[in-house]
């Protein structure tokens, strides 16, 4: 059975991941605007994997016994400067829920829920990979300064990502 705080933290996760789908997926609707097919694609993808990761928790919740609590997802924004600020926001987006996987790792230790500690090791681990992939792209955009050429074969790369099977 899950404690309360663990729970109530857990649901907020819930919460912070569907947002982050919806963040990448109001990122993804920019992209296509620019007609950006492969960055729109990496972002749906990313998007996917949020919905995914909320699932995960949602689905531990019950496991545990808990009551899952859904509220309201905050409006993403919808406008950005440029194809550099969507994936700077991109990478500071990742480092703020990996702050939250770890704030949650804190209680489930300070808690003793050793169950929870462990099924949280799968988040940390993924989120050391969602913050080097988000760097990456990143640091490959600025490396093209927004010229059009580096854009294009980047977005052309981009284009082939594919949902992956994430167990």
């Amino acid at each position: 059975m899950l404690k309360q705080s663990i729970e109530k933290k857990l649901n907020e996760q819930v919460n912070a991941e569907l947002f982050s789908s919806y963040l990448y997926l109001s990122m993804s609707a920019y992209f296509e605007d620019l007609s950006l097919v492969g960055f729109a694609n990496w972002m749906k993808v990313q998007a996917h994997e949020e919905l995914t990761h909320a699932m995960k928790i949602y689905d531990f919740i019950h496991e545990r016994g808990g009551k899952v609590t859904l509220e309201a997802i905050d409006k993403p924004e919808n406008k950005w400067k440029n194809v550099l600020h969507v994936i700077e926001e991109t990478y500071k987006h990742e480092q703020l829920v990996t702050s939250l996987i770890h704030n949650l790792v804190e209680i489930s230790i300070k808690e003793k829920d050793y169950a929870t500690q462990n099924f949280l090791q799968w988040f940390v681990d993924e989120q050391v990979e969602e913050e080097a992939t988000a760097s990456l792209l990143l640091e490959r955009v600025k490396m093209i300064d927004g010229k059009n050429p580096g854009l294009f074969m980047l977005d052309k790369e981009l284009k082939g990502r594919k949902i992956e099977d994430e167990d």
